[in-house]
């Protein structure tokens, strides 16, 4: 009954060069509802496309806000805030940093899309990956610093060795007054045949609103989605497992005020070296 006059305040972070702005515009206009966008982007490159659309076409209706999404201020309170920021193991493009950093443009009863992710592990054997992981040795660092980060990759000539199992989860907006996105988890999988451990192969699922969801987790996959690859997080020394025992992993997202990194042990049937350890060879900037 307030449809003539109710005006949805939505907030596209990270807005890039506009594909979610026009989606917004898209069912706003499908739902017959008034909406009044805010589209939020630092990267001044993409800012010039932005300005672009809303000098050709989107008009008064949207403001491009060329801000970080965490320092901004917003002039008013949003009734949904949409954001792209997930990558293949999920949280590994920073989504809850930058979320939870911008969790005070939301008004209270506001709705977050995505509103939670997860991401999932399952071991792998890979001869191929593996080879190719130790061929990537940078003359100028460690010589095992290839083994101490994740590579996005569309996984051929793999074996999984057992179903993937859950490993992070975050929830936006984020109910933890803290918003502390450091997390561990040890996870096991019972293997049934003769093989050797090369790595673990990382997927994502995530819940946009209600039941309507994305995965690239293969048993959920979501038909005809490929802007995901799985990511692979190899071990330095490949490890006999039998048929029957089980292979268990620690997994540790580590975050910093400036920094975030992963760091994975394998500590069953044998224990790994602890891998890249306070984020010697791989962290992501904040």
């Amino acid at each position: 009954e307030e449809k003539d006059t109710n005006v949805q305040v939505v907030m596209v972070l990270g807005a890039g060069r506009g594909p979610l702005v026009n989606a917004t515009l898209r069912a706003a206009r499908q739902a017959a509802r008034r909406v009044r966008i805010y589209a939020v982007e630092k990267n001044p490159n993409a800012v010039v496309t932005l300005e672009s659309w809303q000098y050709e076409g989107w008009g008064a209706q949207v403001t491009v806000v060329p801000r970080d999404m965490r320092e901004w201020r917003a002039p008013e309170g949003a009734d949904l805030v949409v954001s792209e920021l997930l990558g293949s193991f999920a949280d590994n493009e920073l989504s809850p940093e930058c979320l939870d950093g911008a969790q005070h443009c939301l008004k209270a009863d506001g709705v977050s899309i995505p509103c939670t992710y997860t991401s999932f592990l399952a071991p792998i054997s890979s001869s191929k990956l593996y080879n190719e992981v130790r061929a990537c040795r940078e003359r100028d660092r460690d010589p095992e610093a290839q083994f101490e980060m994740p590579y996005v990759v569309r996984l051929h000539n793999f074996h999984q060795l057992a179903p993937p199992q859950p490993c992070f989860s975050f929830q936006h907006p984020n109910p933890d007054p803290t918003q502390d996105n450091s997390r561990y988890r040890r996870l096991s999988f019972r293997v049934e045949v003769n093989t050797v451990l090369h790595g673990f192969a990382g997927y994502f699922e995530t819940t946009l609103y209600g039941d309507i969801t994305l995965s690239i987790r293969p048993e959920t996959h979501s038909p005809g989605m490929f802007s995901w690859f799985p990511i692979f997080f190899p071990i330095k020394q490949p490890l006999a497992v039998r048929a029957g025992e089980e292979v268990s992993v620690a997994f540790w997202r580590c975050a910093t005020p400036k920094k975030v990194w992963y760091e994975w042990a394998v500590t069953s049937p044998a224990c790994s070296a602890l891998h890249n350890p306070t984020g010697r060879s791989y962290t992501i900037g904040l």
